[in-house]
């Protein structure tokens, strides 16, 4: 069953089109990777989606339910859906724990206590316990970005979307937020991430979307579309990413 669904979303900036007419459908614990050249249309997809950007034309379902419609309240429908930037997006004046739990308490009326306890527990998971208490800037990149991902988990959304969260990284860093997102997957979290590392959307996607000019020209499992595409813009794509050393 379908958790996302996306009908025809089209999207202009200053007359130039950036989603036209584009498709989008998300199976519930599925997990689908959008890659594409910069300006593709990948991450104001994902802006889209979680409302952060008015639509120009079509529907967004989530869960069968039209987000798109102008009427719905988006922090009513951004409570379902958890976020994840390139930029860390941390507040540099708050605790890693003051970070995460300041929507459970503010947004969900979560008790004090009860906030904490879920924010340290999921920072055990991924190896940050010691950390609750440091402030952003004692953090090395990965474990910022690590920090942003839990601050979402921490809202229990339906659904998230990833936007090149590795892209901002040291190369010896996108590891450690890499086994993040694919222990997210064994957890049958959903996911949509625009990423621009071949191998890992190879490694932990179910899907991949190849994006060009704001439409979804090709899609399907990872190794069909990486290494046997069959519609010429993608081979082209393909063939610099690998004449790069990046698949």
């Amino acid at each position: 069953m379908a958790l996302l669904h996306c009908r025809g979303l089209r999207k202009e900036f200053a007359g130039h089109v950036v989603l036209d007419q584009l498709d989008l459908t998300v199976a519930e614990h599925r997990v689908v990777a959008l890659i594409g050249a910069s300006g593709s249309g990948k991450s104001t997809l994902l802006r889209c989606v979680n409302l952060l950007e008015e639509l120009d034309d079509g529907t967004i379902e989530l869960d069968g339910e039209d987000i798109s419609d102008p009427r719905v309240d988006p922090d009513r429908v951004r409570r379902r859906i958890g976020m994840v930037f390139q930029a860390y997006n941390l507040f540099p004046h708050l605790s890693v724990l003051e970070n995460i739990t300041l929507a459970p308490r503010r947004v969900h009326r979560r008790a004090r206590v009860e906030a904490e306890a879920q924010a340290r527990e999921l920072l055990d998971r991924v190896g940050l316990g010691a950390k609750a208490d440091a402030y952003p800037d004692r953090l090395s990149g990965g474990q910022q970005q690590r920090v942003a991902i839990v601050r979402a988990l921490a809202n229990s959304p339906r659904l998230m979307l990833l936007d090149e969260v590795t892209s901002a990284l040291d190369p010896e860093l996108v590891g450690e937020v890499l086994a993040m997102i694919r222990d997210l997957k064994a957890d049958g979290m959903t996911m949509v991430l625009a990423t621009h590392e071949m191998g890992f959307a190879r490694e932990v996607a179910d899907e991949v979307c190849f994006l060009d000019a704001g439409r979804v020209i090709e899609s399907g499992p990872p190794e069909q579309v990486l290494r046997e595409p069959t519609q010429p813009r993608t081979q082209q794509f393909l063939h610099r990413i690998i004449q790069a050393g990046r698949l």
